[in-house]
């Protein structure tokens, strides 16, 4: 350890807060988390310790560190979440496969719903994690609900529900709380989520002191409330000074390495998928697994031009179409397949076509084999098939990375296919043509928007008479 690290360590502060590790580049390699940032950082490298052999592998990468402070370890819970998102530091591991940790989902609606979830999907609501412990985020999110009440109902109550009784829940169900209101308080926990928990306390302070000078002496002790229940926050105990990170899924990259026989850790993965029904509405979805931690902002999707249910001719598309992008996108280390020999073929082809190497393999879902292509000098190329034990570490990454592609790809495929039979509703309405279709869907979303509208809000789009026309067929 070289001086500038012992100096560091010596201040580091007895408060909570999220640490970050760096090795000699200056890059971020794990991000966690603690009550006490002093004891928890410190923990790392007492020679009395018996760490594991994959916590010494960390320390002896750790070359520099800093750390940021945070008023609770609800924060930290908070703040080391969005941090781990952002810089996806590959000794993460504990994220990796994701769909077994938990999310905190708030919906769009009118009165945005919160809830839990382990699959976050591609709508509108928004979602914060994943959380490694579900016990630990549950607890901040029932103090939390104190400062700022929320709704769970997934269809509003006809009368006053038991938690607008107790002060959890704003009471939209007898109009105890406007729209705008209630979204001015979710906007304020999304932020606290959002890893912002200090700038909402200063928000609120200044809110009530403004109150009081203005003599709203009601509001001000309801600001007054809220400050109260989020300061109660720093004497709640999440998670202990025991825990540490785990980099056990870390043998799945580490096996797919030597599977490929690459020269090191590939670190992007793209997977494709097609998805159709009978042939209409064609589409494929690319998924991006960033150091085996899903990269949602990465995600691309396609509406397929050619028509038709073949699927290699699909997979030659869009893998066409991704080599258009290869000096303007981030290129993998790895091309994963939802397929068998077929698909695998097909992209290969097109990537040999633009001179492009990159490993790529299929993932058949009939017996869950890893197709990998081989190349007999004089026979032309061949395939290799693998059957992993289920409980291999490479076999449930791989189907976690397949099965987010086809999950990905099924969202966008359901989408088209609900906004063409939403279209062909609008387009039995006598008197409304396409341009008018289209006016109607850019000004209201959806066949859903349209119907909801009001007859005067249709008048200001398409004139009284379409309005009044597009009313009586949508009743």
């Amino acid at each position: 350890m070289d001086e500038m690290l012992k100096s560091k360590l010596k201040e580091l502060p007895k408060k909570p807060g999220v640490y970050f590790f760096k090795d000699k580049d200056e890059e971020i390699i794990y991000v966690g988390k603690a009550s006490s940032l002093r004891n928890r950082v410190r923990s790392y490298f007492q020679s009395s310790r018996a760490h594991d052999f994959k916590t010494k592998v960390l320390v002896d990468e750790i070359a520099d560190l800093s750390w940021l402070e945070v008023g609770s370890e609800v924060e930290a819970l908070f703040l080391e979440s969005e941090m781990i998102k952002r810089y996806m530091p590959k000794f993460n591991i504990d994220l990796r496969d994701d769909k077994n940790f938990l999310y905190i989902k708030i919906s769009d609606d009118e009165f945005p719903r919160v809830s839990f979830t382990r699959r976050p999907l591609d709508d509108t609501a928004n979602y914060y994690g994943p959380f490694t412990s579900s016990i630990a985020v549950k607890k901040a999110m029932k103090q939390l609900r104190r400062a700022f009440p929320y709704v769970t109902h997934r269809t509003l109550p006809n009368r006053a529900c038991l938690h607008h009784h107790i002060g959890l829940c704003p009471g939209p169900e007898v109009g105890a709380i406007t729209p705008e209101e209630y979204r001015k308080s979710i906007q304020r926990l999304k932020r606290y989520l959002g890893g912002k928990g200090g700038s909402v306390v200063h928000e609120l302070e200044r809110e009530m002191k403004q109150l009081a000078k203005d003599k709203d002496y009601e509001a001000a002790a309801g600001v007054r409330d809220q400050l109260n229940n989020l300061l109660a926050l720093r004497r709640q105990h999440l998670f202990g000074e025991e825990e540490m990170f785990d980099l056990s899924r870390d043998q799945a990259l580490q096996d797919l390495r030597a599977m490929l026989s690459l020269d090191k850790i590939p670190r992007r993965i793209e997977c494709y998928d097609i998805s159709h029904l009978q042939g209409t509405n064609n589409v494929a979805s690319m998924v991006v697994f960033t150091d085996g931690v899903p990269n949602r902002g990465e995600y691309r999707k396609f509406k397929m031009k050619l028509s038709g249910n073949d699927d290699f001719a699909h997979m030659r598309e869009v893998m066409k179409r991704r080599c258009g992008r290869w000096d303007s996108w981030p290129n993998p280390d790895v091309i994963v397949i939802d397929g068998g020999k077929g698909q695998v073929a097909a992209v290969r082809e097109v990537l040999s076509e633009a001179e492009i190497e990159v490993p790529v393999l299929g993932l058949a879902k009939r017996h869950e084999e890893i197709v990998l292509p081989t190349s007999n000098e004089g026979e032309g190329p061949g395939f290799e098939l693998l059957r992993l034990e289920k409980t291999s570490h490479l076999l449930k990454m791989l189907m976690h990375i397949r099965d987010e592609a086809h999950r990905f790809a099924v969202t966008y495929h359901s989408l088209l296919r609900g906004k063409a039979s939403n279209a062909s509703l609008l387009e039995e309405i006598p008197g409304v043509g396409p341009a008018t279709r289209k006016k109607l869907i850019k000004t209201f979303g959806s066949y859903r928007g349209v119907r909801s509208a009001s007859e005067n809000e249709l008048v200001a789009v398409v004139g009284a008479k379409t309005a009044k026309t597009i009313k009586e067929h949508l009743r």
